[in-house]
């Protein structure tokens, strides 16, 4: 990566050559964390981060580096692409302009943008690790195994859901997401109990078993923050996130949970280690239990794909491998199985680093 200008200016900030020349392609990004890419032949040149696109100073700033970056890189973009998720103010932007749309699903990127850090063409496995994207069947996907080759990809497998009671609240209180899981464990009748604290929780067991306003999600970062409920640690979060990055912080020495997993057709599903976290007294064991057991969980679950498809490079993307914990160790599992582990350099492997790969796909589309 290189520097081009240094005005001081957030737009074309940042370049990264692209696999190969394609047509030019303005990508806008997601809405946390949100930077946009502008592509010239076989550059990509990266907005700053302008943060998360709900206040109107980072919508200002969003549209100051669209703008921008046309007007210093001198070109007319031929296309613009965008997030699946219809609401998403990024998303609206790009349908205004008067520009091909080409809508990108979340988690294709993160991994085509790993695959483009790499100068790679050709197929990779994604393990897709974050707290939110839209998948084309409308539902909250998170913690995706995917195929990805260029514009094409598909779905291998994902993490088995948890239901998100109270929806996107549950991304900021992880108490909830404990309480899914014991809901899941079939022990819904200590949520009652074990959060009394919280006036909600002497219905969410029967809010939950209704189905009601609990959308099932398939995400690693709500899986975290149901490990982080049932540890005790940060039942309400000042922000998304903030209770796994306490909980990595904790790390000792990353241990494995014997059975700690099951991988049946693709599902990936951590039910025996959650209910091994609820019983788990000291917090710094559950974290040591946490993170070694999905690392050996996600390795096994990449062996399984490679061995179906062939495919032994394995792209890892998504906001969860900021957890340099999880990263450091899954890396080394991946080596010693054989395959070829990819992780973000320079870009960010969260949302701040997306927008490179919608550009990618929409470029070869």
């Amino acid at each position: 990566m290189g520097r081009p200008h240094d005005r001081g200016v957030s737009w074309a900030a940042r370049t990264l050559r692209l696999p190969r020349p394609g047509p030019s392609v303005l990508a806008v990004g997601a809405f946390l964390k949100n930077t946009v890419c502008l592509t010239k032949g076989d550059t990509a040149y990266l907005s700053a981060v302008h943060g998360d696109l709900g206040t109107p100073e980072a919508l200002a700033a969003f549209e100051a580096s669209v703008h921008g970056l046309i007007r210093e890189v001198g070109i007319t973009p031929a296309r613009v692409a965008h997030d699946l998720h219809p609401d998403f103010a990024s998303t609206r932007f790009a349908l205004s302009l008067d520009l091909p749309a080409v809508p990108v699903q979340h988690h294709h990127a993160h991994i085509a943008a790993i695959a483009v850090e790499h100068g790679l063409e050709g197929p990779v496995l994604g393990l897709a690790l974050d707290g939110f994207g839209l998948g084309p069947d409308q539902q909250s996907w998170g913690g995706e195994l995917l195929w990805v080759d260029g514009a094409d990809w598909k779905r291998l497998g994902h993490l088995a859901p948890l239901p998100q009671p109270g929806g996107d609240i549950a991304a900021v209180e992880p108490w909830r997401m404990a309480a899914a899981a014991l809901h899941t464990l079939r022990r819904g009748g200590e949520i009652a109990t074990r959060f009394a604290q919280f006036p909600a929780s002497t219905r969410l067991a029967q809010v939950i078993g209704k189905g009601l306003n609990s959308p099932a999600t398939s995400s690693a970062g709500r899986l975290f923050d149901a490990a982080c409920g049932l540890l005790g640690v940060h039942l309400i979060s000042e922000f998304e996130g903030q209770a796994p990055m306490a909980l990595e912080r904790m790390v000792t020495e990353a241990a494995v949970l014997a059975d700690g997993w099951s991988l049946t057709g693709g599902i990936l599903d951590f039910a025996p280690l959650l209910d091994r976290l609820r019983t788990c007294e000291n917090p710094s064991d559950g974290a040591n239990l946490l993170h070694g057991t999905l690392s050996a969980g996600l390795a096994a679950w990449a062996a399984w794909a490679a061995r179906e498809t062939g495919v032994r490079r394995v792209a890892m993307g998504g906001g969860c491998f900021l957890n340099r914990v999880l990263s450091a160790d899954l890396t080394r599992r991946l080596t010693a199985l054989g395959m070829t582990p990819l992780t973000a350099v320079h870009l960010s492997p969260g949302d701040a680093g997306l927008a490179v790969g919608q550009a990618w796909i929409a470029a070869l589309s």
